[in-house]
């Protein structure tokens, strides 16, 4: 996918050297094209995606955009989506936003009005990043465009290593560096020539539509993916992952009955509890796809998790990136240009155990208030943890009294494990560590008359999704050399997931009820009943066996110990636990530790 950058100011000098500075960073990128404009008001550089030029007005987008106007969208076939972007800006101004869909990012600079608006899909999955500079902003689709600029700060700051810490990525608007700002989803960015904004341009509307006959709400959706999966086939060489969940073999058997025998692509792992190839396999079967398999090695891993972790422009920690990057290998490998992947059915349908487990606990706030002040909260909260039954009684309570969103990080690392005995004094010194947690709260509270499903729904749209899958599978899939797309996160489709009743996306606490219910029939019965499994890698359990994977691993967590923000005695403490007590669990903060080193040994600019 072809990325985007570029300056902007008023009452600036030509760019000059300062920008190609900046736009060397995309250089190699298909499909870029450079415009530049400059004039009395100021100097701009626009480079890469598309881009047009009309007088003072450039216009440049890169993604995969689609219009709802037939007149847009005909021009975007016509000529390119800049030239569509640029009508759209004749003709709407900074209202385009409603005229375009998919996933872009896109940037209007007018040098005549010393304007400039910028912006990134409903659901994040084209990323922008921003700088702020005297008298206007640096831009670009990647964070790596954006520092390149010389007057950008690269400092790495605590309080980005330390969201890193708790989110095991950099979500929107933060990052690891001083001077950089990332544009969350749904938003956009504009400079008039005095200063930056940063404001939402759409939040979805749930309207829960409880009159709708299910069954019809059920087709609706079957024709919504199908319509969503024909919109981004584009022919012969699209693939698809397919995991054998719901949502990868929904879209593979879509892309399917379109291109009869597509490709379909899965990984597996030779772990117990780690591997879904049976499920794959029968999803290819049953939709006659052709299957394309592949078992990662620890071996693998070693060789493959230095260049992933120095792909990313920022410190990346989700241990899937790894399988998503061999499966992405070998559809580059089978000739694939374009791979279809079924991020987002969990987050748009009620497909995440942690829905229903958080709807349990929410049955404790509905019990009146004096009583659980006066009476049970005391009583509970005495009980004794060492007896199963009423410890558990107790872990309930305690848990239960959290309120919504941070009840959902009770299993995070820096929720569980001291600080103090983590960082270093000097570290915390000073360190908003409420931070985190203000920012999940701030998302999880923007949509108005919203269930606490869809709450929870929401802030995973910004968080899970754009900052954290998304990233992961089209990183993997850049650094493969092969182009993605994302059929569920549909703009049309995720509208119609606003209507749906809560009720019937999780009820009685089955995950997926509605999906599940609208796709029998269709995809096999062992899907539909499978448990969620996810796409974990067995680093903890492999690192325990595999001497060079270890070697990997703890060579890095004892390079972070010359980096003065963790304590030496807590990466010591963290081996022991690993070796000694609960491997997968303490192997995933291995992996996370030892991908932020990884990261920092490979950006020395960074350190």
């Amino acid at each position: 996918m072809a990325g985007l950058c570029g300056w902007f100011a008023v009452n600036a000098a030509s760019p000059g050297d300062a920008l190609e500075a900046q736009g060397a960073a995309l250089t190699g990128l298909p499909g870029a094209r450079e415009s530049r404009c400059t004039n009395r008001l100021g100097g701009c550089l626009v480079r890469g995606g598309w881009t047009a030029q009309e007088g003072d007005v450039i216009a440049a987008i890169a993604g995969h955009p689609q219009w709802r106007k037939p007149a847009l969208a005909e021009c975007a076939r016509e000529r390119d989506p800049a030239q569509a972007l640029l009508e759209a800006w004749r003709q709407q101004g900074s209202g385009l936003f409603e005229q375009i869909t998919g996933d872009f990012a896109l940037v209007i600079v007018d040098a005549g009005q010393g304007h400039l608006v910028a912006g990134t899909d409903r659901l994040g999955q084209t990323p922008l990043h921003f700088a702020r500079l005297n008298g206007g902003v640096a831009f670009g689709t990647s964070a790596g465009s954006v520092i390149a600029h010389p007057a950008v700060a690269t400092e790495v700051t605590r309080e980005g290593l330390y969201h890193y810490c708790f989110f095991h990525m950099l979500p929107a608007p933060v990052s690891l560096f001083a001077g950089l700002e990332k544009l969350p989803a749904a938003h956009c960015l504009t400079h008039n020539g005095d200063r930056a904004e940063v404001n939402a341009y759409w939040r979805p509307v749930f309207a829960e539509d409880g009159s709708a006959a299910p069954a019809a709400l059920e087709q609706e959706l079957r024709e919504r993916v199908q319509t969503a999966v024909d919109r981004r086939a584009d022919g012969p060489r699209t693939g698809a992952f397919l995991s054998g969940g719901l949502d990868s073999s929904t879209v593979a058997s879509m892309l399917a009955s379109i291109q009869p025998g597509a490709d379909s692509f899965s990984i597996g792992f030779n772990a117990p509890g780690y591997d879904e190839m049976e499920y794959a396999r029968i999803a290819a079967q049953h939709f006659g796809t052709q299957a394309h398999e592949y078992y990662v090695t620890p071996e693998d891993v070693v060789d493959a998790v230095p260049r992933i972790a120095a792909s990313y422009d920022e410190p990346f920690g989700n241990s899937s990136a790894l399988p998503a990057y061999f499966c992405a290998r070998m559809a580059k490998d089978a000739g694939m240009t374009r791979l279809l992947a079924g991020d987002g059915g969990d987050e748009l349908f009620a497909g995440n155990a942690r829905y229903a487990k958080q709807g349990v606990f929410e049955h404790w706030g509905r019990i009146p208030a004096p009583l659980r002040r006066n009476l049970l909260d005391p009583l509970f909260t005495r009980l004794p943890r060492a007896l199963p039954v009423v410890g558990k009684a107790r872990s309930y309570v305690e848990q239960a009294r959290i309120p919504l969103p941070d009840r959902l990080e009770t299993y995070n690392y820096l929720y569980r494990l001291s600080q103090e005995s983590m960082f270093t004094p000097d570290f915390l010194a000073g360190l908003d560590r409420e931070a985190p947690w203000e920012l999940m709260r701030r998302i999880y509270t923007q949509p108005e008359d919203a269930s606490t499903l869809n709450r929870m729904m929401y802030l995973d749209w910004q968080q899970t999704l754009a900052d954290n899958d998304l990233r992961k599978v089209t990183g993997m899939c850049q650094l493969a050399g092969v182009d993605v797309t994302f059929p569920l996160l549909d703009d049309d489709l995720v509208e119609f997931s606003c209507r749906v009743p809560s009720a019937l996306k999780l009820k009685k606490g089955r995950l997926r009820h509605f999906y599940k219910e609208a796709f029998t029939g269709f995809l096999p019965e062992a899907i539909i009943d499978k448990k969620k499994h996810g796409f974990g890698l067995p680093f903890g359990v492999w690192m325990q066996e595999h001497a060079p994977l270890q070697e990997l691993a703890y060579d890095s967590l004892l390079r972070l110990k010359g980096r003065d923000f963790l304590r030496d005695d807590f990466i010591d403490e963290l081996i022991r636990l690993h070796r000694e007590e609960h491997a997968a669990y303490y192997g995933e903060l291995v992996w996370v530790l030892m991908m932020l080193d990884l990261w920092l040994e490979s950006h020395p600019a960074a350190r």
